[in-house]
C-alpha cells in the first residue's frame, strides 16, 4: 500500500511506513563560495565592512554547509533595508538571481530559511559592525570640523511601531490610551548622533513608557572628557548636567519649561547672560539610581543666557539656553545660539530613518528580530552617511550641503550596474569615482532657519478608525461619512 492510500491518520504514516525522502539540498559551488556575497552592495560598500567580521562563526548544531551563510544572509538584509520593497521574498528574489547567474542549481523560493538565517545572525557582530563604521567616520573627520576644539554630539529621542503579536506587546506595550487589539507595539529609541559627521554613534530602545533620560543613562558611558552635548528641554535638568561635569563633558541645553528665570540672581557676564548655581533637588529623581543621586555634588555652577531667534517673516523669538561652558569669552552666546540651532540637525537624520529607510514602522515578528532590525538600520544609514563623508572630503564640498536622500537613489543606481559584472577593476574604480564625483555635484540650496512645519497636505482615506478588536468590529452604515464597501 502506498503512502497516499492512507486516508486517516496522516500522523502514523511516518511511523508505519517510515519517514518520506527528503528534498535534495542545493549543492554550493566552488564558484559561489568564492563570491561569498551579493555582488551589487559587497562592490560598493565591501571596503568599510570587511569579509573578516563573518570569518570564524560557529556553523550551528547541525554542522552542516548552509546556502545562506552569515555573509550572505547580512548582505541579503542590507539589500532589504536599503531597497523600497523591504519583502523577505524580494530578499530571496535577489539571491536567488545571484545563485543562478553564479552557477547554481534551482533553489527554494521559500522564504523559511532566509528568515531562519537572519535570526542566527549574532547580534554581537551586527553591533560591531555598526560601531566600526560611527568610529571611521569620526577618526576620518579633520580637526577643523570640530565646533571651538570640541567634537559635538546631541541626542534625541523617537519612537517607532512593529506588527502586533504577542512577543511584541510583552516587550514593548502599546501606549495605555489605546483599546486592547487597538494598538501597535511601540518603543522608544534614543540615539546619540554626531553634529559634525550625521553618524548615528550609539543608540538604545526600550519601551514606550521610559523617559528618554532614563534610557540615555545607558550612553552615558559613550561620552568622552571634552566633548558637548546637545539636546533640547527634555534633558535639561540638575542630575544630568551635574552628571557630565563628571565624566569633563559640557551640555548645551534649553532651559527646561518648569524652571523659573530670575535674571536679577548669579554673577553678570553681559547683557541676559548670568552665571548661577543651581542647588540639587531633594528628592531623587526617577532618571536616576540612588547610588547616582548620592554621587552628585550639591550645586551646580552653569550658565543662563537669553538669546533671540529671527526667522523671515516672523516675530523674534527668545530662547533660554543653559550651559556649562562658563567662559564669555570663548564661548559668546551668539556662539552658543548658532550651535543650539544646529541641534535641528538630528530631527532631519530621525527623518532619514523614519521616512526614507522606512525605519518609522518596523517589520519583524520577535523582540529579538526587532533589535537586528535596528541595527541592520543604523549599518544602512551609516554606510550612506560614510559615502556622503567620502563624497564631500575628495571633492571639497561641505557635508551639511550633501542629500542624503540623492546619495541614496545614486547608490541604488550604481549597484544595479555594478551588479550586471563583467566589468574590470579599472571600470569599477571609474564608477566609484563618477559616483562621488555625481554626490558632490548636487548640493542642496542652503536654506538657514527654513521653516518646516509637521502637517500632512494629502488627507488620509475616508475609513472607520480600529475602536475594537478586528473580529468584534462592525461597519457602521448609518453615518453618510463612513460607508461600507460593496465586496
Amino acid at each position: 500500500m502506498h503512502a497516499s492510500a492512507l486516508p486517516i491518520l496522516p500522523g502514523f504514516q511516518a511511523l508505519l511506513l517510515g519517514q518520506a525522502a527528503r528534498r535534495a539540498r542545493p549543492q554550493v559551488p566552488p564558484a559561489v563560495l568564492q563570491a561569498k556575497s551579493l555582488s551589487q552592495l559587497r562592490a560598493l560598500f565591501g571596503l568599510l565592512i570587511p569579509d573578516s567580521r563573518w570569518q570564524g562563526l560557529p556553523r550551528g548544531p547541525s554542522g552542516r554547509q548552509r546556502l545562506f551563510t552569515p555573509l550572505i544572509t547580512f548582505w541579503a538584509f542590507l539589500s532589504q533595508v536599503l531597497s523600497a520593497d523591504s519583502a523577505c521574498r524580494t530578499a530571496v528574489r535577489k539571491v536567488q538571481a545571484w545563485w543562478i547567474r553564479q552557477g547554481g542549481g534551482p533553489m527554494s523560493a521559500n522564504t523559511s530559511a532566509y528568515c531562519q538565517a537572519r535570526a542566527r545572525l549574532p547580534e554581537a557582530t551586527l553591533e560591531a559592525i555598526h560601531q566600526q563604521l560611527a568610529g571611521g567616520m569620526e577618526s576620518e573627520l579633520p580637526d577643523p570640523h570640530w565646533w571651538r576644539g570640541h567634537q559635538v554630539k546631541v541626542v534625541e529621542g523617537t519612537t517607532c511601531s512593529m506588527p502586533d503579536t504577542a512577543q511584541n506587546q510583552e516587550a514593548y506595550p502599546q501606549p495605555s490610551g489605546q483599546k486592547a487589539d487597538c494598538g501597535f507595539p511601540m518603543l522608544k529609541l534614543v540615539g546619540l548622533f554626531s553634529l559634525a559627521t550625521g553618524a548615528l554613534l550609539h543608540a538604545v530602545h526600550g519601551p514606550v513608557r521610559v523617559h528618554d533620560v532614563q534610557l540615555f543613562r545607558q550612553l552615558w558611558h559613550h561620552l568622552a572628557p571634552g566633548d558637548v552635548l546637545v539636546a533640547d528641554r527634555g534633558f535639561c535638568s540638575f542630575g544630568l548636567l551635574a552628571t557630565l561635569q563628571q565624566r569633563g563633558v559640557d551640555g548645551l541645553m534649553r532651559l527646561h519649561q518648569a524652571r523659573r528665570v530670575n535674571w536679577r540672581r548669579g554673577q553678570r557676564l553681559g547683557k541676559a547672560d548670568r552665571q548661577l548655581a543651581w542647588t540639587k533637588p531633594r528628592g531623587c529623581p526617577r532618571t536616576l539610581s540612588a547610588e547616582q543621586f548620592a554621587a552628585l555634588p550639591d550645586t551646580l555652577t552653569v550658565r543662563q543666557a537669553r538669546v533671540k531667534v529671527t526667522l523671515k517673516g516672523f516675530r523674534p523669538r527668545s530662547l533660554v539656553l543653559v550651559t556649562t561652558l562658563l567662559d564669555p569669552v570663548a564661548y559668546p552666546a551668539e556662539a552658543l545660539a548658532g550651535l543650539y540651532l544646529q541641534r535641528w540637525q538630528v530631527e532631519l537624520h530621525f527623518r532619514e530613518l523614519k521616512t526614507l529607510m522606512r525605519l518609522d514602522v518596523l517589520r519583524c515578528r520577535s523582540p529579538q528580530m526587532i533589535g537586528k532590525e535596528l541595527l541592520m538600520h543604523f549599518i544602512a544609514y551609516n554606510l550612506v552617511r560614510a559615502v556622503m563623508l567620502q563624497a564631500a572630503l575628495q571633492h571639497q564640498v561641505a557635508l551639511s550641503r550633501l542629500s542624503f536622500k540623492g546619495t541614496l537613489d545614486a547608490l541604488q543606481a550604481f549597484a544595479a550596474v555594478l551588479q550586471g559584472g563583467g566589468l574590470s577593476v579599472r571600470q569599477q574604480a571609474a564608477l566609484e569615482s563618477e559616483l562621488l564625483r555625481l554626490i558632490a555635484s548636487d548640493p542642496v540650496r542652503a536654506r538657514p532657519d527654513r521653516v518646516e512645519p509637521r502637517a500632512k497636505k494629502r488627507r488620509p482615506k475616508n475609513y472607520q478608525l480600529l475602536t475594537k478588536p478586528r473580529h468584534q468590529f462592525v461597519l457602521t452604515q448609518r453615518r453618510s461619512r463612513h460607508k461600507a464597501p460593496l465586496t
